[in-house]
């Protein structure tokens, strides 16, 4: 029988039944810039009674920014997940609200400029993003590299060890300074820790599932296949431990644990993390002085003699209620490091309950896109890549929150996209990046797909078996 003019050939219905998603993308995007547009004009309405033209100077290059990043999807990567870019935009955006209004100070009215400076490391990192994206034409070329990052990260590591150039800032050694510019190299280093560790065990993951001895019930690998991964995740907890960055140690052993246990669904793994867990946090709080210090803030945060940090952090909560002061408001400026480590909380005061569970819910939808181009990615370092980087988020996210709301004891760890600071922004804008390149390879047509040079004989290998 002959194949009509209406009836869809195979490659057609496999066109039709994939969208690109860039229109959705687009819809969304304008939605999420107009939401920060409103929350600038509240704030400026609220504080100031006008609208200073600088506010639509932020709103204009914000929203030509995030304008540029989907004609970037669109030309070079338009099968991506159509709402990780319309997240993070978002978050962003809110960070900024949040910084500029405590830039707004009564009587100092717009002269710290914190807001400014944020709005132009969001600049650098969307254009890194942006470069990402148009180099990286296939995620799977970052394998290559697994040893090579495992070098990277603990180079980043190192840096703030240096003499001249190394700062410690709150009693951690963190920084790096080179004349007026400061920057973090650890937010970096936790990207090439992620692609070491996805490399590492796609190849091993065989081996470290099937093959070792029993001891206790537990499945244990042998020591020549665990060895380079552990060595790796060892010296980077102890160079940070010897920074005194036990946040960021907590963030490494976490990944470390998560993905070993994706790559080879032992359940064995998540009782060993937790046992290891346990004794290094015991071990800590009896050897380092300011982590004694938080754990007595987290056990009475009230008591006389120590910083007030975390009480006027959870007093600006309850200021807040559930519905919020409204922004422009509250006092969230009182609390130390409102703009940075405690901006969760200065959103908590201000958007209520509600609005602090809405910002959550956003980070969840993030994290749970990830992990959505995880189980679609065709390829085993894609997946373990992706499950790396959203639980990265994730982990921060819980870490910080629970800090704040004395769930566990607070750390320096910032809050994704929203605290001031470029490090951190230029980091997560990267992993932005990444999961929408690896979801652009997951989610492109079979038909496009094999029309692809990139596409090599492994991956076609991989997917057969």
């Amino acid at each position: 029988m002959p194949v009509s003019a209406t009836t869809p050939t195979p490659s057609t219905v496999t066109s039709l039944a994939v969208r690109s998603g860039r229109t959705i993308e687009l819809l969304l995007l304008v939605l999420a810039v107009g939401i920060v547009t409103l929350a600038y004009v509240a704030v400026n309405l609220t504080v100031t009674g006008e609208l200073p033209t600088d506010v639509w100077w932020h709103v204009g290059i914000y929203a030509a920014l995030a304008a540029g990043l989907h004609v970037v999807l669109r030309l070079r990567a338009r099968y991506a997940d159509p709402l990780l870019l319309p997240l993070a935009t978002l978050l962003n955006g809110l960070g900024l609200v949040m910084i500029h209004r405590i830039d707004l100070v009564p009587g100092q009215l717009g002269t710290s400029g914190v807001a400014s400076r944020q709005l132009l490391w969001t600049g650098l990192a969307m254009a890194i993003a942006a470069g990402v994206l148009v180099l990286l034409r296939d995620h799977r070329v970052l394998r290559r590299y697994t040893y090579i990052a495992m070098a990277l990260g603990f180079v980043l590591l190192l840096l703030p060890m240096l003499p001249f150039i190394g700062e410690t800032v709150n009693g951690s050694r963190l920084w790096i300074r080179i004349g007026p510019f400061s920057f973090q190299p650890g937010e970096l280093a936790k990207i090439a820790v992620a692609v070491f560790f996805a490399g590492y065990l796609v190849s091993t993951r065989d081996a470290l599932s099937l093959v070792g001895r029993r001891v206790l019930g537990l499945q244990l690998p042998r020591a020549r296949d665990l060895g380079p991964i552990l060595v790796a995740w060892s010296l980077s907890v102890l160079i940070l431990v010897l920074q005194r960055d036990l946040g960021s140690s907590l963030l490494f052993f976490g990944l470390f644990v998560a993905m070993l246990y994706v790559a080879t669904e032992r359940t064995s793994w998540i009782v060993i993390g937790l046992a290891l867990f346990a004794s290094g946090a015991v071990l800590a709080w009896r050897l380092f002085s300011h982590v004694q210090s938080r754990v007595t803030l987290w056990l009475d945060p009230f008591a006389p003699d120590q910083s007030d940090q975390v009480a006027k952090g959870l007093m600006g909560l309850a200021h807040g209620g559930i519905f919020g002061a409204g922004l422009g408001n509250g006092y969230p400026y009182i609390t130390y490091y409102a703009n940075s480590d405690y901006i969760v909380a200065s959103f908590g005061e201000e958007l209520g309950m509600v609005g602090l569970f809405a910002l959550l819910m956003l980070y969840a939808l993030l994290v749970e896109r990830g992990l959505r181009t995880a189980i679609g990615s065709r390829d085993g370092f894609g997946k373990l890549l992706a499950v790396g980087l959203s639980f990265t988020v994730a982990l921060q996210v819980f870490v910080i929150v629970g800090g704040i709301t004395r769930v566990i004891p607070l750390t320096g760890l910032t809050t994704p996209f929203l605290s001031a600071g470029g490090s951190s922004l230029l980091a997560n804008w990267i992993i932005v990046a990444l999961l929408l390149r690896i979801s652009d390879a997951a989610r492109r047509p079979i038909s496009e797909r094999r029309q692809d040079p990139s596409i090599d004989a492994a991956e076609r290998a991989e997917a057969r078996r």
